[in-house]
C-alpha cells in the first residue's frame, strides 16, 4: 500500500465528465488490474461452488461412493478457504482503489481552488464547492471500489454460462435470456435517476450557500428585523431539498428493490424448469442443485453489473461538477519562466508610470480609488499588464517568485478559524516577541486582548471581533510575512484618527529600509512617506512630498482636504 495522499495527483482531462472518469481510471489501472484479477479469482470460487456440491451428489451420494463423496467434499473445503482468503485480499484493494480516487479528487479539487483563489467564489457557489470537496469524491470513490467486482462479474458471467448451456441448452437460454432482459426493464431507470441526482446535488449547493450567506449577515439581518424573513425561505428551500432527496431515495429504492425481485422470479422459473427436466431424467440430481446454485450465483455478477451501472451514473453527476470547478481559470495563468531577481527590488508599472524606489516608504494616493486597486493588482501580477521587476516583465517571471517577493495585502482577504497566533504567523517560525512587535505596529492590542491572547479562538473570517480590529490583525498578519516589497490598499479605512496617526508612524518605523507602497488618501499616512503619487485619470501626474503636493497641486489638496473633513467628523462622533 502507498502512502496517502499522493506525492502528485497529475493533471486532470476536463475536457468532459467521461473523459475526467476515463482519466482517474488511467492513473490507477495497475491497482485496478490487480482488484479485477482478485475479484475475477473470488468470484470463480464462489461460482465453482455449486459444480462442485452437484458432482459430489453424482459421484458420491447418489453412486454411494465415499471415496469419491470425500473427494468432492474436500474440493469443497478448499473452494471455501480460497473465496474467504480471496475475498479479503479483493475487499482490501477495492478500499484501496476508493481510497486512492476520492483523495486524488480532493487533491485536485484543493489546489485547483488554491491556484484560482478569490476568482473561485464568484463562478462557483459556496454550496457546489463544499459538494465538490466533500460527497463528489466519495461519489468517484465507490465507483473506482465496485471496478473489481465488476470485472469478476463478467468473467465468471461467461464461463457459468457455457456450464450451463452444456447441462441443459434450454435452461442456459432460459438464463441467458433472462438476465439480460432484467437489465433492459432497470437500465431505463437510470437516467431519471442521474437526472434527480444532479438536480438534487445542485438544490444541496444553493441551499448551503444559502445557509452560509444566513450565518454571515446574522448580524445585519437582526438589526433590519429581516431575521425571520430569511429563515422562512430557508426553511421553503430546505423543504425543497428534502423533497428533491426522497424523489433520488424513490428511484434508488425502485432500482434495487427490481434488482432483487427480477432475478428472484428467474430462479424459481428455473428452478420450476430444472424439476421438470430432472422428473424427466434429462439432468441428473445433481445437476439439478448445480443448475439451482448457478442460478443464484448469476444474481451476484447482475446485481453488480447494475451496481456498477448505478454507481457510474452516480459518479458521472460528481464528475460534471468537479470538472466545472477544474475549468475555473485564475486571473492570471503562471507562463512565466524566467527566474526573479532574489529579491526583486524595484517595481514599476508603465501604464500609470508609477515607479517603486528600492527601500522608500511611497504613499499613492488617488482621485480614483479605484486606480489605486488597478495599479495593486498589475504590481502584484494579479492580473496581466506590462509592470516591469528590475525592468523585467512580470509576465515573464515566474509567477511563485513573484509572490515570494511582493505581497499585497488588502481588506478581503480572508481569516480562517483557528487559534489566533496561527493566524498571524502564516510561517509558524516568528516567536513571540515578533509577533507582538508586529500586532503592536498594527495598534492591534486590543483585538489580542479581547480573544484572550494569541491562543485565544479566532472564528471564520474574524466574525468575533470588530471590523477596526479585523482590518488591524490584518496589517499585523501581513507585517509577518515581512515581504521584500509590500504594498498595502487602505490599511487604515476602518480605524479612528488617533489609531490611524499612531499606526502611520509605527508603520514607517516598521519598515524601514524595505520598501512599502500604500495606497491612501489619508492625511496621517502620507504625511509619513518619502514620497507621495498623486494618480488623476489613471496616470501619476504629480509626486513629492505631502506637504510640498499640498502647496501645488490643486487636484490633490482637493483629494486629501475631503479625507480631512472625514477624519474630523469620525473623531467629533
Amino acid at each position: 500500500m502507498k502512502p496517502l495522499p499522493l506525492p502528485d495527483p497529475g493533471e486532470p482531462d476536463t475536457r468532459s465528465p467521461v473523459r475526467f472518469l476515463l482519466w482517474l481510471l488511467s492513473r490507477q489501472w495497475r491497482t485496478l488490474v490487480v482488484a479485477g484479477f482478485f475479484g475475477t479469482a473470488w468470484m470463480a470460487c464462489i461460482g465453482a461452488l455449486p459444480g462442485a456440491i452437484g458432482q459430489g451428489i453424482d459421484a458420491g451420494v447418489a453412486a454411494r461412493d465415499t471415496d469419491a463423496l470425500l473427494l468432492w467434499a474436500g474440493i469443497i473445503f478448499v473452494l471455501a478457504a480460497a473465496m474467504a482468503l480471496l475475498g479479503m485480499i479483493r475487499h482490501q484493494m477495492a478500499v484501496y482503489n476508493f481510497l486512492v480516487g476520492a483523495y486524488r479528487t480532493v487533491q485536485l479539487t484543493t489546489r485547483h481552488a488554491t491556484r484560482v483563489g478569490g476568482v473561485l467564489p464568484r463562478r462557483i457557489s459556496t454550496g457546489e464547492v463544499v459538494s465538490v470537496g466533500s460527497a463528489d469524491p466519495v461519489t468517484i470513490g465507490t465507483a473506482l471500489d465496485v471496478l473489481g467486482r465488476a470485472t469478476g462479474a463478467v468473467v465468471t458471467f461467461v464461463a457459468v454460462a457455457m456450464v450451463l448451456l452444456n447441462i441443459s441448452p434450454l435452461l442456459g437460454a432460459v438464463i441467458l435470456i433472462g438476465l439480460p432482459l432484467q437489465a433492459l426493464v432497470v437500465g431505463p431507470l437510470l437516467k431519471p435517476l442521474q437526472t434527480r441526482e444532479h438536480t438534487y446535488r445542485e438544490e444541496q449547493g444553493v441551499l448551503t450557500s444559502r445557509a452560509n450567506d444566513i450565518v454571515a449577515g446574522l448580524r445585519v439581518l437582526r438589526g433590519i428585523g429581516g431575521e425571520q424573513l430569511f429563515a422562512e425561505q430557508y426553511t421553503r428551500q430546505s423543504g425543497e431539498v428534502r423533497d428533491s432527496g426522497i424523489r433520488v431515495a424513490v428511484s434508488s429504492a425502485v432500482m434495487k428493490s427490481l434488482q432483487m425481485l427480477l432475478p428472484g422470479l428467474l430462479l424459481v422459473a428455473v428452478t420450476w424448469i430444472g424439476a421438470r427436466l430432472t422428473v424427466a431424467g434429462d439432468i441428473t440430481a445433481g445437476e439439478l442443485v448445480a443448475v439451482f446454485g448457478y442460478t443464484s450465483f448469476l444474481i451476484m455478477p447482475m446485481s453488480t453489473f447494475l451496481e456498477t451501472a448505478r454507481k457510474y451514473t452516480s459518479a458521472h453527476a460528481s464528475a460534471r461538477r468537479i470538472v466545472a470547478l477544474l475549468r475555473v481559470t485564475p486571473a492570471v495563468a503562471d507562463t512565466g519562466t524566467t527566474a526573479a531577481p532574489d529579491p526583486i527590488s524595484e517595481l514599476a508599472d508603465p501604464e500609470s508610470g508609477l515607479v517603486l524606489r528600492p527601500g522608500h516608504f511611497t504613499a499613492l494616493a488617488c482621485a480614483d480609488p479605484g486606480d489605486a486597486v488597478a495599479i495593486a493588482d498589475r504590481l502584484g501580477r494579479y492580473v496581466d499588464s506590462a509592470a516591469t521587476a528590475d525592468g523585467i516583465p512580470l509576465t515573464e517571471l515566474r509567477l511563485a517568485d513573484v509572490r515570494r517577493d511582493v505581497l499585497v495585502a488588502d481588506n478581503e482577504a480572508y481569516f480562517f478559524s483557528g487559534p489566533l497566533r496561527e493566524q498571524l504567523d502564516l510561517s509558524g517560525r516568528a516567536d513571540e516577541a515578533h509577533v507582538m512587535a508586529a500586532v503592536d505596529t498594527a495598534v492591534a492590542g486590543d483585538a489580542v486582548d479581547s480573544l484572550g491572547g494569541l491562543d485565544g479562538e479566532l472564528e471564520p473570517d474574524g466574525r468575533n471581533v470588530s471590523g477596526g480590529q479585523r482590518q488591524r490583525l490584518r496589517l499585523a498578519r501581513a507585517l509577518l510575512v515581512d515581504p521584500p516589497i509590500l504594498i498595502l490598499v487602505e490599511p487604515t479605512s476602518a480605524v479612528d484618527a488617533h489609531t490611524e496617526a499612531l499606526i502611520a508612524h509605527r508603520l514607517r518605523a516598521h519598515r524601514a529600509g524595505r520598501t512599502t507602497l500604500v495606497a491612501t488618501t489619508s492625511p496621517l499616512m502620507l504625511e509619513q512617506a518619502d514620497e507621495v503619487c498623486f494618480v488623476a485619470d489613471g496616470e501619476v501626474c504629480a509626486t513629492g512630498p505631502h506637504r510640498d503636493l499640498l502647496r501645488t497641486e490643486p487636484r490633490y489638496r482637493a483629494v486629501v482636504a475631503r479625507e480631512t473633513e472625514t477624519s474630523e467628523a469620525e473623531v467629533s462622533v
